[in-house]
C-alpha cells in the first residue's frame, strides 16, 4: 500500500510539474503587444493597387461581412504607407497629391470585406454623396440591420440599407455646416437607442451631444466649448450603457464624461489620453481606444483602469491611430488603423484571459 501511495504521489507531482512548466511556457516573455489576441498578418486586401487611403471606420455585420470607411486621396498624409492590392506595404511612401482635380483623386470610401479581408463589394454608388465616412454602425435594434454613416465633412448622418442600395434617412444638409437643430459641424460618432432615436457626437467644430428621434427630428442637446464640466474639446464618440448613462469621448480634453440620458453630468474620468472611441461592452466592461498611446484600455463602471494592451508602430498588430473598431459575433476585433492605411483583424486566443477580450457592444433592452 505504501508503494502504491508513493507511486500515486509521484505521478501527481510529475503532472503538477508538467502543468507548471506548460503554464510557465505560455506566460514567459511578451510585452502584451496584442493583448489576448493573435493578429491575422496580411488580412486586409483592398483589391486596389497603390492603396493610399486612411481607413477611419469599420463595422462588423457578421464574421463574413465587414464594412470599412476610408478618406479619399485628397486627405492622404505625406509619408504614410502605400499598399499593394493584397495589402502588403510597398517601399515607396505616399506624397500629398499635387493635382487635386476630381479625375486624379482615387475614391474608395465604403467597401465591404469578407472574413478573409478581401474586398467583395465597393459601394462606390455613395461616393458623390459622402465625404468622410468617419464612423459606421450596423443597427442592432432593426432586424434588417441598416448601416449608419456619420459623414464628418459632409455634415450629415445617413442611414443606408444593409445591402448598400437604398438611402433610408438623411439628417443634416450635405456640405453645409451649422450649429442649429438641423445642421452639424464635422460630426464624429453616434450611439443608437432601442426606440430608434440616436445621439450624435458633434464634434470636431461644434462642442455638443445632440439627440434625434427615429425620424431624424431634433429632441435635445447639451455642451459648450471649453475645459470645464459638461464642456467639450473635440467630441469624438458617444455610447450608452446598460445603466442608461451616456458616455462621451471628450478627446482633446483627454477625458471621458458621463451623463444621464438628458445630459445631466454624472461623472468625469480624467487622464484618458486622446480617446477615439468609448465602447460599453455586453459583459459590463468599458473599452477605450487611445490615439495618444495607440492602445486599448479597459475600465470598470466607475472609470477605474483595469487593463490595457497595444503598441505604437506599423508592424502587424501594432497601431498608429486606432480610430474606430468593430467586434463580430465570434468576438474577432477589427481595428481601423488610420495612419497605417489599413484595417487589422485580431482573433482571441483560446488560452488568453477572456476578461481581456473586447466583447460586442451592449444591446439595450427595449
Amino acid at each position: 500500500m505504501k508503494i502504491k501511495a508513493s507511486f500515486t504521489a509521484l505521478c501527481v507531482a510529475a503532472l503538477s510539474l508538467c502543468m507548471s512548466a506548460r503554464a510557465e511556457e505560455v506566460t514567459k516573455g511578451g510585452m502584451d503587444e496584442t493583448g489576448p489576441y493573435d493578429v491575422v498578418v496580411g488580412w486586409f486586401k483592398p483589391g486596389i493597387d497603390r492603396w493610399d487611403q486612411r481607413v477611419v471606420s469599420v463595422a462588423a455585420d457578421t464574421p463574413n461581412r465587414i464594412l470599412i470607411g476610408a478618406n479619399d486621396r485628397s486627405l492622404t498624409l505625406a509619408g504614410y504607407p502605400l499598399l499593394t492590392a493584397d495589402g502588403k506595404v510597398m517601399q515607396e511612401k505616399t506624397t500629398v497629391p499635387t493635382d487635386m482635380s476630381p479625375a486624379k483623386i482615387q475614391v474608395n470610401q465604403l467597401m465591404l470585406l469578407n472574413g478573409d479581408g478581401k474586398m467583395i463589394e465597393n459601394w462606390s454608388q455613395w461616393n458623390d454623396l459622402i465625404s468622410i465616412p468617419h464612423s459606421l454602425k450596423f443597427d442592432p435594434y432593426d432586424s434588417t440591420r441598416p448601416v449608419w454613416v456619420v459623414d464628418r465633412t459632409g455634415q450629415q448622418i445617413l442611414k443606408i440599407s444593409n445591402d448598400g442600395k437604398k438611402l433610408l434617412l438623411k439628417v443634416g444638409e450635405n456640405g453645409v455646416a451649422g450649429n442649429d437643430h438641423g445642421h452639424f459641424n464635422e460630426p464624429a460618432g453616434m450611439a443608437l437607442m432601442p426606440d430608434g432615436s440616436f445621439y450624435i457626437a458633434d464634434g470636431y467644430r461644434n462642442a455638443r451631444i445632440i439627440k434625434f428621434d427615429k425620424n431624424g427630428k431634433y429632441l435635445l442637446e447639451w455642451g459648450t466649448p471649453g475645459t470645464g464640466p459638461s464642456q467639450f474639446r473635440l467630441v469624438h464618440a458617444v455610447t450608452v450603457d446598460a445603466n442608461n448613462r451616456v458616455l462621451v469621448s471628450d478627446r482633446s480634453n483627454n477625458r471621458i464624461q458621463v451623463f444621464d440620458l438628458g445630459g445631466k453630468l454624472l461623472d468625469i474620468w480624467p487622464n484618458v489620453r486622446a480617446a477615439t472611441r468609448i465602447h460599453a461592452a455586453a459583459d459590463g466592461s468599458y473599452w477605450v481606444a487611445s490615439q495618444g498611446y495607440n492602445r486599448f484600455g479597459k475600465f470598470d463602471a466607475n472609470g477605474k483602469h483595469l487593463y490595457h494592451w497595444g503598441m505604437t508602430g506599423a508592424e502587424p498588430g501594432q497601431m498608429d491611430n486606432p480610430h474606430q473598431w468593430g467586434v463580430d459575433q465570434d468576438n474577432n476585433l477589427y481595428v481601423a488603423d488610420a495612419n497605417n492605411d489599413r484595417v487589422q483583424k485580431f482573433v482571441p486566443r483560446k488560452t488568453a484571459d477572456q476578461s481581456h477580450v473586447v466583447m460586442q457592444e451592449v444591446v439595450l433592452k427595449k
